[in-house]
């Protein structure tokens, strides 16, 4: 094969390539398949388009659009993240977490967590696990305190509560 023609076969699969690229209807048809089984954050969106070989530009201006339009919302994504991880028993730092795993902004969850009580949650996660008596053996405190960090939950909320007592 000489050069001339391993240039053409670049070419022409750069061509193949191009014209298989996720553009217009495609692109937005699989964009609204994707938000219809489940919410997504627009940085999760943008890379599982871009993985579909779909044209950077087209995808940004597509997201821009669903924005506009609600049908993606990070807000919303990050208002499901938290009530989430609540139920699952998790604290702050670890929705914290979540949120940048997501790559959403924590700021748009601000709301969603000044608003819970985050000893009762901590108490309600030790009391599930290790249930209402107050350890009195070191070894054990310290597995409650290391399971409630783990959790995700800050050092005072976690000393109040491996020393609360039901009758508090």
């Amino acid at each position: 094969m000489t050069d001339a023609d391993s240039a053409f076969n670049d070419v022409s699969q750069k061509e193949t390539a191009t014209g298989k690229a996720l553009t217009g209807q495609r692109l937005r048809s699989l964009a609204f398949a994707y938000l219809a089984k489940k919410e997504f954050s627009k940085a999760q969106l943008r890379s599982k388009l871009l993985e579909k070989d779909a044209i950077p530009s087209e995808v940004d201006a597509l997201l821009d659009e669903l924005a506009q339009q609600n049908y993606q919302s990070d807000e919303r994504m990050a208002g499901m993240l938290v009530r989430s991880n609540l139920r699952q028993g998790r604290g702050p730092q670890r929705i914290q977490q979540q949120l940048k795993k997501y790559h959403i902004d924590s700021t748009l969850a601000e709301h969603d967590l000044s608003e819970v009580d985050w000893f009762a949650e901590a108490l309600a996660c030790k009391i599930k696990k290790f249930g209402e008596d107050v350890a009195s053996d070191p070894k054990i405190k310290a597995k409650q305190i290391r399971f409630l960090q783990y959790r995700g939950y800050q050092m005072d909320v976690i000393m109040r509560v491996i020393h609360h007592k039901a009758e508090d």
